[in-house]
């Protein structure tokens, strides 16, 4: 089977990797490119665990092909943070002690950040509705959510 080259920016860096038809998004970031926070769940497109932003908009790494990125944006749970701090999603998370396991706590760093972007007053029924495709074994959304809207509160202080 032939490899593919895909040029892209992932991270606001750009990249490049090979790839073969098949291959995953989640695949190429993780087992390519060395970016293990993306997560991988159930390889369906059903729990959210691989979410990452394709030029902005939310989607699962899982069903993306590799070779779809070409010329595109991909954001990863590793962009979100600047470069010497965390993002509010992130730091609200470790204040709100909203993770347990780990497993979906990547997904929804990139799924609340992606609301917060489309939305930065969410009540908590848009931000429970929002992440209903990110899946918790450990069933923590209660602290999730919160971790959700305290990050909203403090991102629209910073911009007010």
């Amino acid at each position: 089977m032939s490899s593919i080259r895909v040029e892209t920016t992932i991270n606001d860096e750009p990249a490049e990797f090979l790839c073969s038809g098949p291959d995953t998004l989640l695949t190429a970031l993780r087992d390519t490119l060395g970016l293990t926070g993306t997560k991988e769940g159930c390889s369906t497109g059903d729990c959210g665990a691989c979410s990452v932003l394709l030029d902005g908009r939310l989607v699962p790494a899982c069903l993306v092909l590799a070779a779809e990125v070409q010329g595109r944006t991909v954001t990863t749970v590793e962009g979100i943070a600047a470069r010497d701090a965390l993002h509010p999603v992130q730091q609200a998370f470790l204040e709100g002690a909203a993770l347990q396991c780990g497993i979906c706590t990547p997904g929804f760093i990139v799924a609340a950040k992606a609301l917060l972007d489309a939305n930065p007053d969410p009540t908590e029924q848009e931000a429970r509705y929002w992440l209903a495709g990110n899946l918790c074994r450990c069933t923590g959304y209660d602290k999730i959510i919160r971790a959700v809207l305290d990050a909203a509160a403090e991102m629209r202080k910073v911009t007010a």
